[in-house]
């Protein structure tokens, strides 16, 4: 059983994410926090193995408060659940090693998912020996691909699907495939073949916007997701069985 700290400053964000995590076999809440100093205080006294961690609290940010724990030694492990969105953050959360970045509002399936990765990955490095490349890659892979629907082409890497995908959703309105590679710090190229995909699979919105050239320009906008299917998959932060 995985011992997971919720920490958000939002109590009823928390009792909600705190539900989600009961919900998913293998995992149980050893305990809620609402601020960085209260998460600090409650790992002192009994660690844990997760923790889902929001990036605004009112004493200082989630991952300062990663950062206060790795420097005493503290290696928990820590997924982050907030509404952050700017690639600083996303950039800064990766270098500090958080293992997944799951952006509010989310879905129960969502946060499932990246649970079940977690507890796969856990229970891989756990059996100890030595592993082949097909079994690292594979282990590098598991929390990368979490979420996603479908697995990706071959050549398509997850995490470069993500980073696209994450500049399209902060962005302030539709954006060029240049401004997306300058922003996601790929090439035009790269940034082209992953558009593609993701129009193919319907999550963007493609518009024409036509020049001095008449040359038209491909634009691009996240398309939000669907209401969720059922009282069980709707967005994190939803009282409603309607998902309003």
């Amino acid at each position: 059983m995985f011992a997971v700290l919720v920490v958000d400053d939002d109590v009823r964000v928390a009792r909600i994410n705190a539900a989600y995590v009961e919900k998913v076999p293998g995992f149980e809440v050893a305990a809620r926090a609402h601020s960085a100093a209260e998460a600090l205080e409650l790992l002192s006294g009994r660690p844990v193995d997760l923790i889902l961690l929001d990036h605004y609290l009112p004493d200082e940010n989630g991952l300062d408060l990663v950062r206060h724990l790795r420097r005493r030694g503290d290696l928990t492990d820590v997924i982050m659940v907030t509404a952050a969105r700017d690639l600083a953050t996303v950039q800064a959360a990766m270098r500090l090693g958080a293992l997944q970045y799951l952006v509010k509002p989310f879905t129960f399936g969502a946060l499932r998912s990246r649970l079940e990765a977690y507890g796969s990955l856990r229970r891989s490095l756990e059996s100890g020996g030595e592993a082949e490349q097909a079994e690292v890659d594979r282990i590098f892979g598991t929390l990368a691909s979490a979420g996603t629907p479908n697995a990706l082409p071959k050549g398509h890497s997850p995490t470069t699907a993500e980073l696209v995908r994450q500049v399209l959703r902060s962005a302030d309105g539709p954006l060029s495939t240049q401004q997306i590679a300058d922003l996601a710090g790929i090439s035009r190229q790269t940034a082209q073949r992953y558009l593609k995909l993701l129009d193919r699979t319907g999550r963007v919105t493609l518009a024409l916007r036509y020049g001095e050239t008449g040359r038209p320009e491909h634009r691009y906008a996240w398309r939000p997701s669907d209401r969720p299917p059922n009282g069980n998959d709707r967005p994190n932060g939803s009282d409603r069985p309607d998902g309003t």
